[in-house]
């Protein structure tokens, strides 16, 4: 008897509809297709997407329409926008072909991020794909002290062309059903669209209940991709985007600091950052291997110097931040040192650590080695302790104290002083990151403030703000260190 009541259950169960909800257990990776090499070679990308778009915008609804006026009074904003793309456009239009989604989707990251890899929403999304923990852990997006790969722009324009192409695959491939599930998630989705089959209304995206957000979004996306394949009726001018390859790489042997690499690049550090933005800290991540993204036209020339590189440049040395419970003996148990040379390097008078203190730790324990950090000065005539002090925002005593001299003792031309590596936390935190964002309803500046910890004032200043007085859809700029 209870042999058939469990075949009968079975049956029933076998024969409803499972529900819609993505589960990571049960998430269904989409196979990428060889691409074919005999494609047709488009002059740029955005021929490319006029070419290839799947999208046939002939009757644009009045959302639609709202925004690509808005675009159009400042056509000078709009080229500045479309120009945010230049390096990771390409990149995305190949990840998109592998998975034969439509070209139109690299147009995306404008309507989620600016295309700003460092961009980060008031709930916590991040990159230029936007995506928050939990989708990100279930694409394999990992953060670490050192990396976070949601700010990485390659690594996750992988993860997120793979969950548009899950998307896509899901809602019988239709782009509207897509874009409005990558911003309110498919179940709801399908949820309204089951809803309005039993009430025999039409089940289109126009005539879904969805929240505002998702509303909006997909007539924006829709504005940015008429005026794209129509630059020409609209005469407006788009960014002169080569459809080849913009980015190229280079690997360098274990941890590199981020200045120091910039300035063998030739490159500034915030657009080193830009291309590499997963490294969150002064430094790569420690390891056997960094890899930086470069432009593809540096890419022969520094590969071929890269060993001068590495034998100036090694990073033997990282920060930790004192937690509670921590000691100068436990964190020297902790990375294999000793006492005496953390205190050494971090110029520490006693065995006292504080909270949140950072200091910096060598990675072997040889005290012969070079491992110390700090910046230099060659002395030349005129310089005494107290302009020097003032020129590297360092007190007179503490250089005298980093090297063994008296506030008195002359200084040697020639001679190379020791400035110290508090300096270098003083150039490491120096280097700022800018990000836009957009005022939500129920925001004050307060509240922006605590998100990022800065001050209120600082946003004021930056933003020319006279008062306190904000508006949702308002963009604010936010300064928060890169590191």
């Amino acid at each position: 008897m209870n042999r058939f009541l469990f075949i009968f259950i079975f049956l029933l169960i076998s024969s409803c509809e499972l529900p819609s909800i993505i589960q990571a257990d049960r998430y269904v990776e989409p196979s990428p297709v060889e691409v074919s090499k005999n494609i047709p070679a488009y002059e740029n990308v955005w021929d490319r997407i006029r070419a290839t778009s799947s999208s046939e915008q002939t009757d644009l609804d009045e959302k639609t329409l709202r925004y690509i006026n808005a675009y159009l009074a400042n056509p000078e904003q709009l080229e500045r926008l479309l120009e945010k793309g230049r390096y990771f456009i390409f990149y995305v239009l190949e990840e998109l072909e592998k998975y034969r989604l439509p070209p139109e989707l690299a147009l995306l990251p404008y309507i989620e991020s600016n295309y700003d890899p460092f961009s980060i929403s008031a709930s916590g999304a991040m990159g230029i794909w936007q995506f928050m923990p939990a989708t990100a852990r279930i694409y394999g997006l990992n953060d670490t002290w050192w990396y976070e790969q949601r700010h990485d722009p390659l690594v996750s324009t992988k993860a997120a062309v793979r969950y548009l192409a899950y998307l896509h695959n899901r809602l019988n491939k239709e782009l509207t059903y897509t874009l409005a599930a990558y911003n309110g998630g498919p179940t709801l989705l399908e949820k309204r669209i089951k809803l309005n089959k039993k009430a025999n209304k039409l089940t289109n995206y126009e005539n879904l209940s969805l929240p505002k957000q998702t509303q909006e979004y997909v007539p924006k996306f829709k504005a940015i991709l008429e005026l794209v394949l129509n630059a020409e009726k609209y005469e407006i001018t788009l960014p002169d985007f080569s459809n080849k390859q913009v980015l190229g790489s280079i690997e360098l042997d274990g941890q590199v600091e981020i200045l120091a690499f910039s300035e063998f690049a030739g490159l500034k550090p915030e657009f080193v950052y830009k291309l590499n933005a997963g490294y969150t800290k002064w430094a790569s991540p420690p390891g056997s291997k960094t890899t930086f993204n470069i432009p593809v036209e540096l890419e022969e020339i520094l590969n071929l110097r890269k060993d001068e590189f590495i034998q100036t440049n090694q990073i033997n040395w990282v920060t930790h931040r004192v937690i509670k419970g921590d000691s100068l003996w436990k964190i020297a148990e902790e990375f294999d040192t000793e006492v005496n040379v953390l205190k050494k390097v971090n110029y520490l008078a006693s065995n006292v650590l504080s909270l949140n203190q950072e200091l910096l730790i060598p990675l072997s324990n040889d005290q012969n080695q070079t491992f110390i950090p700090y910046q230099a000065h060659i002395i030349s005539e005129g310089d005494t302790l107290w302009n020097l002090g003032l020129k590297y925002k360092i007190s007179p005593a503490e250089i005298a104290k980093n090297n063994g001299l008296r506030m008195s003792s002359p200084l040697s031309i020639g001679k190379e002083l020791n400035i110290g590596n508090k300096n270098i936390y003083r150039t490491i935190n120096s280097k700022k990151r800018t990000i836009l964002y957009s005022v939500k309803q129920g925001d004050s500046l307060y509240r922006i403030a605590d998100i990022f910890n800065i001050e209120i004032s600082d946003i004021k200043d930056i933003n020319e703000l006279m008062n306190n007085e904000i508006n949702p859809g308002q963009v604010l700029k936010i300064i928060i260190k890169a590191f």
